[in-house]
């Protein structure tokens, strides 16, 4: 719903910040006081239209923008979504949702999902005839709900496939082409003969060579041999074999050292290996050089590792086979469309049936609302015409009136505007009021050449409409303000020879003086009462 509006430089409305509640709101007051310009500023911020003539007066540009709390949708922000629209004289045009800045269109196809604004023909979804199916649908939702899901699902396979179909019967030198690339890069990866791991042991070796100096140098000054380290501890081997059997701690030393002997010995012989492992290979070098290169260049081409390169090389292999055995594929394709065809047909059958039903339903129960609203000669009926398969099924469905005997059934859009098309938007948004997804309804003009019981009914019906939208309504009749949830009362003033409109949320007992005015121009003593008791109706 709209929790707070916005408007600054429209007609005679210099700034007002209105405060709107859930239910039914109410808007009265004096004639020419600006009603109809909130009316405007709503349309404006729906991306209605707007002409330049609109700007107040010395100002150079207008403002609107409203906060809408509505928890449950996508776009909204801690439960609220923010929308605003600025027009400058010169014809510069800022739309914003959330912050975002948006394009008209993009604003009016936002806004049409949450304000229907009847009496504004450009905000209506219902005047959409593409909207017709949607609302006849939902209206007969517990009938065709299941059928439309089944429907829908099968069509999105039809269309997945027959798209299959078409891409796969493409010119046959393009098809040509692409298998003629298909191969190169197959036969390229396949030539390499690439092993997983043999990248990271080909760098290994590759660092070796380029260190095969610096480490020949380093083992060689690590040899025992030739710091004569072997040769003295042989030495004094032998010196201690000749003293050994003086005393039995020669004889212990001696063992010791032949020991580290022994091990020294051992550490040389390894040493010795280890320069003879690390001979400089010119050739072999090149061709560990040849092999990185050649991993590079199809890591560049085909994917940043060995591993997937010979993924790439499967994916291709699989859409070469594809591509061999198309026809086959495409007979298969074929089939399927056939049976999902069959199946479309047989639930187009079964949701055409049922949107008879439920059509006739919906022109009985929109007709009576109609009478109720004092327009008994209007005939609201439905058409359903065979087209071609969609997500929907095979129907194109129109809503049509005719709102004279003897006058032939028309579009809703092609009836004229004013308080008989409020009338009619309004018999429909009653019967469909439990199914309509718009949260926010505006009528403006619905009291238009009503009274009495026809303005009773109205009222009736707003309210009705209010437990499960927001509602806004302008009225200069006391039955319909008796039903309002939130009252407003909207006036105007001159300061500074400067009209301005102002604008004040009721009271309970401000909402009866207003009641008593607008139905007996004075606010009497037996006017209060009579409001009193259209209150206690309400």
């Amino acid at each position: 719903m709209i929790t707070t509006l916005h408007i600054k430089n429209i007609g005679i409305i210099d700034e007002l910040d209105i405060e709107l509640g859930k239910g039914f709101n109410v808007f009265t007051g004096e004639t020419g006081a600006g009603k109809t310009l909130i009316i405007d500023a709503l349309n404006i911020i729906c991306g209605g239209r707007f002409s330049k003539e609109m700007i107040r007066k010395g100002e150079n540009y207008s403002f609107v923008e409203l906060n809408l709390y509505l928890p449950e949708n996508k776009n909204a922000i801690e439960n609220n979504i923010i929308v605003s629209r600025e027009i400058h004289s010169n014809g510069k045009n800022s739309c914003k949702i959330n912050g975002r800045l948006v394009t008209v269109t993009e604003l009016k196809e936002f806004m049409s999902d949450l304000i229907d604004i009847h009496g504004q023909n450009d905000n209506q979804k219902i005047l959409n005839s593409n909207y017709h199916i949607k609302y006849l649908d939902e209206f007969g939702e517990e009938e065709l709900e299941f059928l439309l899901i089944k429907c829908k699902k099968c069509y999105q396979e039809y269309c997945k496939l027959k798209k299959e179909l078409e891409d796969n019967l493409g010119d046959e030198k393009e098809k040509q082409r692409q298998l003629d690339l298909l191969q190169y890069e197959f036969d390229e990866i396949d030539k390499a003969k690439l092993v997983v791991g043999e990248e990271e042991k080909l760098k290994e070796k590759s660092l070796l060579f380029e260190n095969a100096e610096k480490i020949a140098k380093n083992i060689n000054e690590t040899s025992l041999y030739s710091n004569n380290a072997v040769d003295n501890l042989n030495r004094a081997i032998k010196s201690l074999e000749k003293i050994g059997y003086l005393d039995c701690k020669y004889e212990k030393e001696l063992l010791e050292l032949k020991n580290v002997f022994y091990e020294l010995e051992e550490f040389s012989r390894d040493i010795s290996y280890m320069n003879e492992d690390i001979e400089f290979n010119t050739n072999e070098r090149d061709e560990i050089e040849e092999r990185l290169d050649l991993i590079s260049l199809l890591e560049r081409k085909y994917g940043n590792s060995i591993e997937e390169i010979l993924e790439f090389k499967e994916n291709i292999e699989q859409e070469i086979n594809r591509i061999n055995n198309l026809e086959e594929h495409n007979n298969i394709i074929r089939k399927r469309l056939s049976e999902i065809e069959n199946e479309m047909n047989k639930f187009a059958v079964e949701i055409h049936n049922k949107r008879m039903a439920v059509s006739s339903r919906l022109i009985e129960r929109i007709n009576g609302e109609l009478v109720d609203l004092e327009m008994p000669n209007a005939r609201f009926d439905v058409s359903i015409r065979e087209c071609d398969y969609n997500k929907n099924g095979k129907d194109i469905v129109q809503f049509l009136i005719s709102t004279n005997i003897g006058e032939d059934k028309k579009e809703l859009q092609k009836v004229a505007s004013g308080g008989e098309m409020s009338r009619i938007m309004l018999a429909i948004k009653t019967v469909l009021a439990n199914s309509d997804s718009t949260p926010i309804m505006i009528f403006d003009e619905i009291d238009t050449g009503i009274s009495g019981k026809a303005a009773k009914s109205v009222s009736q019906k707003l309210k009705l409409i209010g437990n499960n939208h927001q509602v806004i309504c302008i009225t200069h009749q006391p039955s319909i303000a008796a039903k309002g949830n939130h009252n407003y009362f909207i006036s105007k003033k001159t300061v500074n020879n400067r009209t301005t409109t102002n604008i004040k949320k009721l009271s309970e007992n401000e909402t009866l003086q207003e009641i008593a005015r607008i139905s007996n121009g004075d606010i009497t003593e037996i006017a209060v009462k009579h409001a009193m008791e259209l209150r206690k109706m309400a």
